[in-house]
């Protein structure tokens, strides 16, 4: 019967592009001629969310991290690719997948429970294997388990009976079961070559068509991985949106379509993403994505919640993973991590909800979100360092204080005070939350907020990072990211970049500043009427940080100093700066 529903895929992808064809004059893209307000429109459920659930779980949760009595270095859905397993013997795993205690409905009660507005499950990965009832393959649930039923319908209707928005993840270009699905790095077995474009054709198109019709209504398609995948192969993929008028897409799908949303992995990028792109962080919770039996290196509660704040306070989303069993449950661990990250959002989710990003550059003690109204804005303050003497400093808020309360205590009213570098509240003596405790500030008008200047550190330092940095001209810019924190694309010798500073109290600093270049150019730091010129070394790579010692300034106490990073026009030569570092000379 299966050998019939290739045949039935390959028409409908035939049809797909016959479409497409008719339409020669017509975009492919879906939304590229969407407006701006048509798009804030398509992405205010998912802008609003702030928090999702994603859901990696196939075959391989049955080695669970294993292949023949060893352990697999790595994430666990990528144990057939890693250690190189035959096609054929990996697909025995499959007779051993049976997920008796499946439990869709209360996998999105718990979603639910913490607070978690949106679930993605991996409706097919890079092993190819489907959790759904495929036409155009036996490598899925139905025909390749004992289970035998497909596992993302009744998923579905979990989520329509609780009010929770169903994504579904599919790896469109690799797939290490099917011929001529791709493989990073290259195939390892003569049973998975083949001609992609065919299996773009017969395999990905059809089954995306699939698991957008067959599902009820679906909210996100999150590509991954767009290994060997150009326009022409995605040109196939991408009109297959419209099957879902308003559904949101990521940037993975590759063949240069952007998608709605950056995908940050594993990481917070420091300031978000220029520009107003709307981005989303997936996560683990310990250090893989599908199941390994022995991974325990999980994340605490703590550091998720703070998580949370800290990419809501940056304008994002936080898709947090969870890799159930072969049996269906979800890791214990996961689940408890999950109820009390539900019980801090049940007091505080007003903080994260429908929330924007933080008008302040940096606090000392936490985070802060915002929600702007016509004539106030409340900004929410995250306090994970709870201070000791009762007061709260909020450093630069210009705005006129209309109310300040606890989130958790809303039926009473703190004080406040106005200063010199901003606003000091008064707050109780211990946090109501050891994790996170949230202060709501009711200000009057937009947020105007002042940058404050940058001072000493416990031991004296004063550290003025690129994040931090104000930036003069227009290529120059930060860059963020796994493994970069840098002010780069520094082309322009006419550019500099600058910080304010406060010193109490006078004194003689050495200069240490941190960067990387592959070339020789001089530049200048610049400290009131002090001026010192230095080479910067070849470090061989603009991703290989090096510090460098070029002098000392004297600098004044008790007022604020511009300190400046400026090429040196003659034989300039690009760096990326990663910091300057002043310690007290000794």
């Amino acid at each position: 019967m299966k050998g019939t529903r290739r045949v039935m895929g390959a028409f409908v992808a035939a049809a797909v592009l016959a479409g497409a064809g008719r339409a020669a004059e017509e975009t492919l893209d879906p939304y590229a001629g969407e407006s701006p307000a048509q798009r804030d429109a398509r992405m205010k459920w998912w802008r609003e969310a702030r928090f999702g659930m994603f859901i990696h779980w196939g075959v391989y949760a049955v080695p669970a991290g294993t292949y023949q009595g060893r352990r697999i270095d790595g994430i666990g859905e990528w144990i057939m690719h890693r250690a190189r397993i035959p096609v054929a013997e990996y697909r025995q795993f499959a007779r051993q997948f049976n997920p008796v205690r499946y439990d869709p409905d209360a996998w999105v009660r718990l979603a639910k429970e913490a607070g978690m507005k949106y679930i993605v499950i991996t409706s097919k990965h890079h092993d190819g294997f489907a959790l759904f009832d495929s036409k155009v393959t036996e490598w899925d649930v139905v025909d390749a388990t004992p289970y035998g039923k497909d596992l993302l319908k009744p998923l579905s209707e979990a989520c329509a009976r609780h009010g929770i928005r169903l994504g579904f993840y599919y790896s469109q270009a690799q797939d290490w079961n099917h011929p001529g699905g791709a493989a990073a790095g290259g195939h390892w077995d003569k049973a998975q070559d083949g001609d992609m474009d065919e299996y773009i054709r017969t395999i990905a198109v059809p089954q995306v068509r699939e698991i957008l019709t067959g599902y009820g209504p679906v909210a996100i398609l999150w590509w991954d991985t767009p290994v060997d995948m150009n326009r022409q192969r995605a040109d196939m993929l991408i009109p297959l949106l419209r099957l879902r008028p308003g559904i949101i897409h990521n940037n993975r799908l590759g063949g240069g379509y952007p998608g709605d949303t950056e995908t940050p992995e594993q990481f917070i990028p420091p300031t978000g993403y220029p520009g107003g792109r709307d981005w989303e962080t997936c996560m683990t919770m310990n250090d893989t994505w599908g199941y390994k039996s022995y991974d325990d290196n999980w994340k605490s509660t703590e550091t998720l919640i703070r998580n949370l704040v800290d990419i809501a306070s940056k304008g994002g989303n936080y898709l947090l993973n969870v890799g159930p069993t072969a049996e269906g449950l979800i890791p214990e661990p996961s689940v408890q991590r999950l109820r009390e990250i539900g019980r801090w959002m049940r007091v505080h989710g007003e903080a994260i909800y429908a929330t924007t990003a933080s008008p302040f550059r940096r606090l000392p003690w936490g985070r802060c979100t915002k929600k702007a109204g016509p004539d106030a804005t409340t900004l929410y303050l995250h306090v994970f360092d709870w201070p000791a003497d009762g007061r709260l400093p909020v450093p630069g808020l210009k705005n006129r204080v209309l109310s300040v309360k606890m989130l958790a205590d809303p039926g009473r009213e703190l004080k406040h005070e106005v200063s010199d570098d901003g606003v000091v509240i008064s707050v109780p003596t211990s946090p109501p939350d050891p994790i996170c405790s949230v202060v709501v500030c009711r200000v009057e008008g937009p947020p105007d907020v002042a940058v404050m200047p940058l001072g000493p550190g416990a031991d004296g330092s004063i550290v003025l990072p690129a994040l931090d940095a104000d930036l003069h001209g227009r290529t120059l810019r930060y860059e963020s990211g796994r493994n970069r924190d840098n002010i780069g694309h520094w082309t322009d010798p006419e550019e500099y970049v600058e910080w304010p500073l406060r010193v109490e109290r006078p004194g003689r600093y050495e200069v240490i500043v941190e960067l990387a270049s592959t070339g020789t150019g001089s530049f200048e730091v610049v400290a009131g009427a002090q001026r010192i010129r230095a080479t910067a070394p070849n470090t061989g790579d603009y991703g290989k940080f090096t510090k460098v010692t070029i002098g000392t300034v004297d600098l004044p106490g008790g007022q604020v100093v511009r300190l400046q990073v400026r090429p040196v026009k003659e034989g300039w030569s690009p760096i990326n700066l990663k910091s300057v570092r002043l310690s007290p000379a000794k």
